[in-house]
């Protein structure tokens, strides 16, 4: 695979500046301001923060906008197989990933206007997506967070059209803390004074009750799910209700229940951020919207050809208990409407709880392969993850890889009439690994 330019100039930063991330305004705040501070002259911009499902969000509000006839940039991390994943362009017809002349030459200026200071990559590369998104037109941003809200390298936009906070639950706590109410605090810093907010379902009170405490106190007008906002399934169809009535649309093309809830949050986010988007378009966003490796069904490819005849294969990056609670209900859904053994591939990495991400499957999975994750310096061992599958109830073996895990259970399944049903998932390192070894990696 020949190596893309910009790639080449980003792992190059790599190698001069510390990996992960180091949360504060300042280093990002001085380097735009040698840039020109182009994030103060990008269109109106949707902000969305969250632990779960805000890539999720960002794509139906990107779908439903474009859907509207609008140019849209989107911002969204991680990648999965290439950096360019995390600029889309606005174009005619639908969003463009950044083309890599225009990224590379991007990331170089970026680079050269901070001199060489300390800084993280994450910073450098959040600074070039406000330079790309002010230096080409669109009507309208989509940014999602990378991490917690505060301080995030995202947050120096000073008056959002709308901020969103979808669920918030346990992750990254060594970074914004070990209780959902201090996670809440951290993402509600995107919450900007007077500027609109919707929260999305949230699974904890707690934190409910501090997202909303921090925009009625920045008098922020807010839109709650459950109770200014909701959408339910009916009769095969997703009903969205608010204050101005119910709209009748098709169901998200994104698999899962919880899809529903998130689909909700983009249609309000839309309405807040003062698009009014018809019900045509957003009818089209739910049916077109897609999100890779979330809970994606992958049905050819080169890792494809290696499983049970007939098998039916899901990608998920999901990768803490939260996501691996949505993932089993989105998999149970399709066990009654189509029973099949459920076998689970997993690989994590060790900022994860992986025994409550494997909690969430007992009783649902009938056995898990485990595997390492190589591309992560903070992989676990496929031996330590098989016995964390273990103490959470499963049964589970270590093996090398995905390709030898499905061939493993090619080789040994005996019931052709009923092919296996098979999850990918655990990390979203994992998830990219395998969208570029099956061929099918996002465009």
């Amino acid at each position: 695979m020949t190596t893309l330019t910009a790639d080449r100039e980003i792992e190059h930063l790599m190698t001069l500046h510390p990996k992960g991330f180091d949360l504060s305004l300042e280093r990002v705040s001085r380097l735009l301001d040698r840039l020109g501070n182009p994030q103060d002259h990008m269109p109106p911009v949707i902000h969305i923060a969250g632990t779960n499902g805000k890539g999720s969000c960002a794509a139906f509000t990107r779908a439903i906008l474009e859907a509207q006839g609008l140019l849209v940039h989107t911002h969204t991390s991680p990648h999965l197989v290439n950096w360019h994943e995390r600029y889309r362009l606005a174009a005619d017809g639908g969003g463009r990933l950044v083309d890599d002349a225009t990224l590379a030459e991007a990331v170089s200026r970026v680079a050269k206007a901070n001199g060489g200071e300390k800084i993280t990559v994450f910073e450098i590369l959040t600074a070039v997506g406000f330079v790309l998104f002010a230096e080409h037109p669109a009507d309208v941003v989509v940014m999602e967070v990378g991490l917690g809200g505060r301080f995030d390298a995202t947050n120096v936009i000073a008056k959002p059209a709308a901020s969103v906070i979808m669920p918030v639950s346990l992750d990254h706590e060594a970074y914004l803390g070990d209780r959902v109410e201090l996670i809440a605090a951290e993402k509600a810093g995107i919450i900007k004074q007077g500027c609109p907010v919707v929260i999305g379902s949230q699974p904890y009170e707690a934190a409910l009750e501090v997202l909303v405490d921090t925009a009625d106190r920045l008098g922020c007008p807010t839109h709650v799910y459950g109770q200014d906002f909701l959408a339910f399934e009916e009769h095969g169809r997703m009903v969205y209700q608010d204050q101005h009535g119910l709209l009748d649309l098709s169901l998200p093309r994104l698999s899962g229940r919880h899809q529903i809830a998130n689909a909700a949050a983009a249609i309000a986010a839309v309405k807040a951020a003062g698009f009014e988007p018809r019900e045509l378009a957003i009818d089209r966003a739910m049916a077109t919207a897609s999100w890779p490796g979330r809970m994606q069904k992958l049905p050819h490819g080169k890792l494809v050809e290696l499983a049970p005849p007939g098998a039916e294969i899901w990608l998920d990056g999901g990768h803490n208990p939260g996501a691996g609670i949505v993932i089993a209900e989105a998999l149970a859904e399709q066990e009654q409407r189509d029973p099949r053994p459920l076998f689970l591939i997993a690989g994590m990495i060790n900022t994860k709880d992986q025994s409550g991400y494997f909690k969430a499957f007992k009783g649902l999975v009938k056995h898990v392969y485990t595997v390492p994750v190589d591309f992560s310096d903070a992989g676990v061992g496929n031996d330590e993850l098989a016995v964390r599958a273990e103490a959470a109830g499963l049964s589970a073996e270590p093996v090398s890889s995905v390709a030898s895990a499905l061939m493993l259970l090619r080789d040994t399944w005996q019931d052709a009439d009923v092919p296996p049903r098979i999850l990918i998932g655990g990390s979203l390192y994992l998830a990219g690994a395998v969208l570029a070894e099956n061929g099918t990696p996002p465009t």
